[in-house]
């Protein structure tokens, strides 16, 4: 097989030596112009893996060239080489197609870096009926048109700033360009920026030497250091206190970071994808974000549409999760009545997929025999159903929301009312000599019910 082809375009003839030089170490075969129109030329004649190109040029724009490699050559990358400092400039690189950017002075090990990310591209084969993860599972013409943004954005190292409802799969989204990019075999670090106490925040990102601060009593890597070479993931960015958005700005202009305690920066080769429910752009507006943050981390924006936008994929999302608890359970899958299908179709989903999920989560559970019916989805009576399903027979204690609840804050809602219906079950196991037929039916459930309900809560 012979060896990737990489155009550059530079006017410099000592650029363009240096470049060749650490290319053919690299064992790349290179082919050097110095302008937009020697650049190409050369496309035309031939076939390049990725184009290296300045931003200046006697005849034009790099960021032309950029544009008609994105038009013209798609599947070829393309990166730019800029000026010390002038980020604006990259970020008009990046939002015309390139694939990454490269600051002169050249650091080598950087440009490798990009260099070796950039020819592990390929094109990727899309399912826009159903993609990898269930979140996106869908049909329509929205869904099918999110498919190709998300492939086209795998291409790109841009930050990418993924917007929607709560509920919507916006860290699927973020996923799946990662999954579908050059960094697929690196880390994808996921992290939700309002669960982090504020002052925690910069030895989480950063990391901390010993001894930094009290209870530092060992070296710990940061957020960014675990990402290095794949994707950070900022779920509700939003969150982020401003003294921390100061921080962040810097990591992701210069592409280092520097622990807390340390006096030495390091160099970071970390993608960042971005995510929040809240209007971004008004809370800048009202000066509740940083403007120059969200130039940067919204070099290209990502809408998810909320799921009332896409209504023929509600069947097809209903019967997906249906599957998935079914196969959990080893149970045959139940079915939606046709007033159940109705049901659904009609309702706004304000909760969007997740609440979908739990919908039918909550149905499976409930449902005799095996079929859904609507009355068994429960949705216009939520804020009237009890948060725990189990009816104990009559010689058991009823377990019920009007109990009193001995919380104490070192057990949450969710956890405690997790805790009775597991005392409930055991007792019923318990009584029926672990006869789970005979418990399920002393619990006033069913069968399929009782097996989820043991595979939730460990007891299978």
């Amino acid at each position: 097989m012979n060896n990737p082809k990489v155009l550059i375009v530079d006017d410099e003839p000592d650029i363009r030596e240096l470049l060749e030089i650490t290319l053919g170490r690299m064992r790349l075969n290179t082919l050097a112009v110095d302008s937009v129109s020697s650049a190409k030329s050369a496309l035309a004649e031939d076939t390049y893996n990725l184009c290296l190109t300045d931003m200046n040029l006697p005849d034009g724009n790099g960021i032309d060239l950029v544009k008609h490699i994105s038009q013209h050559y798609s599947d070829m990358p393309v990166a730019m080489i800029t000026a010390y400092g002038s980020m604006d400039t990259a970020i008009e690189a990046l939002k015309a197609g390139a694939f990454d950017f490269v600051s002169k002075p050249i650091d080598l090990q950087r440009l490798r870096e990009l260099i070796n990310n950039a020819l592990q591209l390929v094109t990727p084969i899309a399912d826009t009926t159903i993609n990898k993860q269930t979140q996106l599972l869908g049909q329509s013409a929205v869904m099918i048109q999110l498919g190709k943004q998300i492939i086209k954005l795998a291409r790109s190292q841009a930050p990418v700033y993924i917007s929607g409802e709560s509920g919507t799969g916006k860290e699927m989204v973020a996923r799946l360009i990662h999954e579908q990019g050059p960094r697929a075999d690196q880390p994808f670090i996921p992290v939700n920026c309002g669960a982090i106490p504020s002052e925690l925040m910069e030895s989480e990102f950063f990391g901390h030497k010993k001894g930094s601060f009290t209870g530092a009593t060992n070296d710990k890597e940061g957020l960014f250091q675990s990402a290095d070479g794949g994707t950070l993931f900022l779920d509700e960015v939003a969150d982020l206190p401003a003294p921390m958005q100061v921080k962040l700005l810097r990591a992701i202009q210069e592409k280092a970071i520097r622990p807390v305690g340390s006096q030495q920066e390091l160099k970071t080769n970390t993608r960042i994808l971005s995510a929040t429910h809240k209007d971004l752009a008004e809370m800048v507006a009202n000066g509740q974000f940083r403007q120059d943050l969200f130039y940067r981390i919204n070099v290209i924006e990502l809408n998810v549409p909320p799921l009332r936008e896409r209504q023929e994929d509600i069947l097809l999302l209903a019967n997906f999760f249906l599957r998935q608890l079914a196969e959990s359970c080893q149970t045959p899958p139940p079915h939606l009545t046709p007033e159940a299908e109705k049901a659904l179709l009609a309702y706004n989903f304000p909760g969007n997929v997740r609440e979908l999920e739990n919908i039918l989560e909550r149905a499976f559970t409930l449902c005799e025999a095996d079929e859904i019916s609507a009355s068994d989805l429960k949705l216009n009576v939520d804020s009237a159903t009890p948060a725990t399903s189990i009816t104990p027979d009559s010689d058991q204690q009823s377990v019920t929301t009007e109990s009193p609840i001995p919380l104490d804050g070192s057990q949450s809602l969710e956890d405690y009312l997790a805790e009775l219906e597991r005392k409930a079950i055991v007792q019923a196991l318990e009584e029926s000599r672990w006869n789970k037929t005979a418990a399920a039916k002393k619990l006033g459930i069913t069968f399929r019910a009782l097996r989820y309900r043991l595979k939730k809560l460990g007891l299978d």
